[in-house]
């Protein structure tokens, strides 16, 4: 993800399965090869509680348990060298599919394991090349959509004139463009400025562009032809659909397009929470930010994003997970026994679903995180409402990205696009000539 993206990014931190018990201890003081567990973390910022969080596991169950915290911006360098010692992590995370695919030789089958039966979505856990084998597992879910307010969607479905009288009616593309246009059409009467909280171009905002919104059309061109890893070259299937929803953002809106280069993240916010603006993309993350803009729970719904794409009725939200756990193969059995039965403990006992839901604050995707252990984000809610009604997950197409160039040459030919002085032809070249470009220099630097 772009370092613009602040608020995933922070998220992303956490989700990053924080730091564990003793911080900057040796991965020798853990016994390992006996049956130990040892964790290394990415991630600080919650080191205190899974510090608290080990110990307590290891006072229960006698098991040793060591965390190593590698530095900011090191985690790469630091999981290379522990891996290759004598007494190695037997628990590790991967960044998506590009990172399972750098570390997969370490990557234990977890098939077995609780940790996957307990997946509320299985198909978000990453799989060996012939699919046999989970390899690795979640550590959180986010999830993503159009965010709307209730109270000011229900002023339009009050409307006299209004099209559609229900948010039940409103589940393609064409639905929800008959209700943006009509509340755009009647923004004085509803007392708003546009349909749309503004998405800016600025580098605070210029991701949910690149990224999350260019993910729709590729998630369900993958889904089409069966990609299940990072493709060399795309074919832009669903480039029409991705024109609908940009050219609806971009009319629909609460400011002209003339503005919105310099558009911020925090003025979407303010769009929403103020009451500018009807709906809002963004994702479960944001929610602390609308709460302290104001809002409650029961203002807040989330359609999915709907571009036109056949069979989009199917699904619901963008919904998926860039963390990933591994157990390490090279470990002794004994401790991926250990390692495994821990993960197990985790998302099972009182102390571990605690920790993890109320003290560490997480976003989970496992079914015994009901009742007192379950979210209060309604934004997590809804995404867990469309499952259970039967609507299939969109996946996170962007994890396949071939790099932050093309997503930053991307959000360029969009606001060239947006303010006319290019046209759809080079956003089509951005996204399909450009993905080829970047794969093979990402490749050629890697290599």
């Amino acid at each position: 993800m772009r370092v613009a993206h602040k608020a995933l990014t922070a998220t992303l931190a956490i989700a990053m399965l924080a730091g564990t018990a003793a911080c900057g201890s040796s991965s020798d003081d853990g016994d390992t090869a006996a049956g130990g567990i040892y964790y290394l973390n990415n991630k600080p910022e919650i080191a205190d509680s899974m510090k608290a969080l080990a110990a307590a596991y290891t006072k229960e169950t006698g098991v040793p348990f060591t965390v190593q915290t590698a530095a900011s911006g090191t985690y790469q360098q630091s999981l290379k060298s522990e891996l290759s010692k004598s007494q190695p992590p037997t628990l590790f995370q991967v960044l998506g599919q590009s990172g399972l695919d750098t570390w997969k030789d370490y990557a234990a089958n977890m098939s077995d394991t609780e940790i996957y039966k307990q997946l509320n979505d299985q198909d978000l856990a990453l799989k060996s090349d012939d699919g046999n084998e989970v390899l690795a597992v979640p550590v959180v879910t986010e999830t993503y959509g159009i965010i709307y307010r209730k109270d000011l969607l229900q002023k339009y479905f009050e409307l006299p004139n209004a099209t559609i009288k229900d948010v039940k009616d409103i589940n393609n593309f064409e639905a929800l463009k008959t209700v943006s246009d009509e509340i755009q059409t009647n923004a004085s009467a509803l007392g708003v400025k546009g349909a749309f909280a503004s998405m800016g171009f600025d580098a605070s905002s210029n991701w949910r562009w690149s990224t999350h919104l260019a993910s729709i059309p590729l998630a369900f061109e993958f889904a089409k032809d069966n990609v299940t890893k990072q493709p060399s070259s795309i074919k832009g299937t669903y480039l029409k659909q991705f024109k609908n929803i940009t050219d609806l953002y971009l009319k629909d809106s609460t400011v002209p397009t003339s503005a919105l280069s310099g558009k911020t993240m925090d003025d979407s916010l303010s769009d929403i929470t103020t009451g500018a603006a009807v709906f809002f993309q963004n994702g479960s993350w944001s929610w602390p930010d609308l709460v302290s803009g104001g809002l409650k729970a029961d203002q807040i719904g989330v359609l999915p994003i709907y571009t036109g794409i056949p069979g989009e009725e199917d699904y619901g939200m963008s919904t998926g997970s860039e963390t990933f756990w591994c157990v390490n193969k090279q470990a002794s059995e004994e401790s991926q026994k250990a390692t495994k039965d821990f993960l197990k403990w985790l998302i099972t006992s009182d102390k571990g679903r605690e920790t993890w839901s109320h003290t560490m604050g997480f976003t989970t995707p496992f079914k015994t995180f009901t009742g007192e252990y379950a979210t209060d984000n309604p934004i997590v809610k809804a995404a867990d409402e469309y499952q259970a009604e039967g609507k299939k997950n969109v996946q996170w197409a962007f994890l396949y990205d071939p790099s932050d160039e093309w997503k930053t040459n991307l959000g360029n030919s969009l606001l060239e696009y947006a303010q006319g002085t290019s046209d759809w032809d080079g956003v089509k070249k951005a996204f399909v000539d450009n993905w080829a470009t970047e794969y093979e220099t990402t490749k050629a630097n890697q290599g």
